[in-house]
């Protein structure tokens, strides 16, 4: 059966098993994958997934199942399974399926791919890096093509349907000189084209570049309060933990949220703007449906105020708060007007983080951990890497001390997101 023909094959199954309400979603896709491990080609694939996702209703009960199998009678057996959870749970009225949101097909990124080219591109990648950055030892390269095909259709007469295609790397890496060794680092990237040489994606080239320096790292004496200057990856970890932290379905739901009585007030510097915009051109093969919703780029703070919580249905309609537009994954923080290099020169002393390595942020937002290849800023320069260095503060304290935003942004196709320079960090050395 095609993808539709298991969508309507099941949906008409567990209205028969009793089912008030139901949805499925149904995806097929593939994998071509290169791996290159310690410099060296090392394994060639082509993977390929299939699932379909089951959701009911059933006298205001739940009930969810995903399997991989599409035959009529793994179908049938996931069905009687999901209604009998569905009958075995607790009811709730927060519970539904999503109302009729239309019928639409979303065809996105790159259908077919160019292996050949995509091959040829990681050598390049190999060689450049050699020449240009000898230190840099590449542990890991992985670089993939996905299609899939992707169907929801719910008893509410709901459709939507995906199609979309896209390549990606990710790298893992570090620097060694002699019995100098750096720390780890990565980077990976999304994007529908073969024009651009990799070396030049997701900031390889500026991390190669700070790996090397790391290799001679200078000490942080004591301990002082200063500036710390997120680069774009550490701004994404940032933003997932405030997310999580302050604005998710369980700290909305608990009431744990600092964040609570805050919709609609002041919650950042005035010059901060955080979006997820899976719309955004920058965003390859972005969100475009979710929990049978249409979705839509939306604003989670804009100028400092508090816009939205990243809300699931079920979690709007559990606290009376409004669902959010997307899941919150494809972050744009609004660029500002200075360069990374002037935001340095303001800097009295502070931190550049790449990489940061800590337990989970408290409930109100403190964090704690090991500031990763990073370096240290005196006077308005670089003094130099850093090595085991400590730094601690507060989300939501940190969130209103921004002190710059760069113009410059990175965000590897999945985001897009600035250096962002926040004061009042706590950073202790030896």
């Amino acid at each position: 059966m095609n993808n539709r023909e298991i969508a309507e094959y099941t949906l008409e199954k567990l209205t028969k098993l009793g089912a008030d309400a139901a949805s499925v979603g149904v995806a097929h896709g593939s994998t071509d994958e290169l791996n290159v491990d310690g410099g060296e080609f090392s394994l060639m694939r082509t993977l390929f997934d299939t699932n379909v996702g089951m959701k009911v209703i059933k006298d205001g009960k739940k009930g969810n199942i995903s399997i991989n199998q599409t035959d009529k009678q793994s179908i049938d057996e996931a069905c009687a399974t999901v209604i009998a959870s569905a009958e075995q749970s607790q009811p709730d009225e927060a519970h539904r399926i999503a109302p009729f949101a239309g019928k639409e097909k979303f065809t996105l990124g790159v259908l077919e791919p160019d292996i050949a080219a995509l091959y040829d591109r990681i050598n390049e990648f190999l060689r450049t890096t050699k020449q240009d950055y000898p230190k840099i030892m590449m542990e890991q390269f992985i670089a993939q093509y996905e299609r899939e095909n992707a169907l929801y259709m719910n008893t509410n007469g709901t459709e939507f349907e995906q199609e979309s295609g896209e390549y990606s790397i990710s790298s893992m890496f570090s620097a060694h000189e002699g019995e100098k060794a750096g720390s780890f680092n990565g980077a990976d990237a999304l994007f529908t084209d073969l024009n651009t040489p990799l070396i030049d994606l997701a900031g390889h080239r500026r991390l190669f570049g700070e790996s090397e320096r790391s290799l001679d790292p200078v000490s942080v004496d004591g301990k002082f309060v200063g500036t710390l200057i997120a680069t774009p990856p550490l701004m994404a970890d940032f933003l997932y933990s405030i997310c999580g932290n302050f604005c998710s379905d369980g700290v909305i739901i608990d009431k744990t949220s600092p964040w609570i009585d805050k919709l609609g007030k002041t919650v950042a510097s005035s010059g901060l703007t955080i979006s997820s915009r899976p719309y955004a051109h920058e965003i390859v093969c972005g969100e475009r449906f979710a929990e049978g919703f249409k979705s839509e780029d939306m604003d989670i703070i804009k100028d400092g105020v508090l816009k939205s919580f990243v809300l699931s249905d079920y979690g709007a309609r559990k606290t009376g708060f409004e669902r959010a537009k997307n899941h919150g994954a494809n972050f744009f923080v609004t660029p500002g007007s200075r360069s990374v290099e002037e935001m340095i020169a303001g800097v009295e002393r502070g931190l550049i983080v790449n990489r940061f390595s800590g337990g989970e942020p408290s409930a109100n937002g403190d964090f704690s951990g090991v500031a990763k290849n990073s370096f240290l800023v005196e006077n308005g320069k670089i003094v130099g890497a850093v090595s085991e260095t400590m730094i601690n503060g507060n989300f939501a304290e940190m969130l209103g001390n921004v002190r710059e935003i760069s113009r410059e942004t990175e965000g590897g196709g999945r985001r897009v997101l600035p250096w962002v320079a926040f004061g009042g960090i706590t950073v202790s050395g030896k």
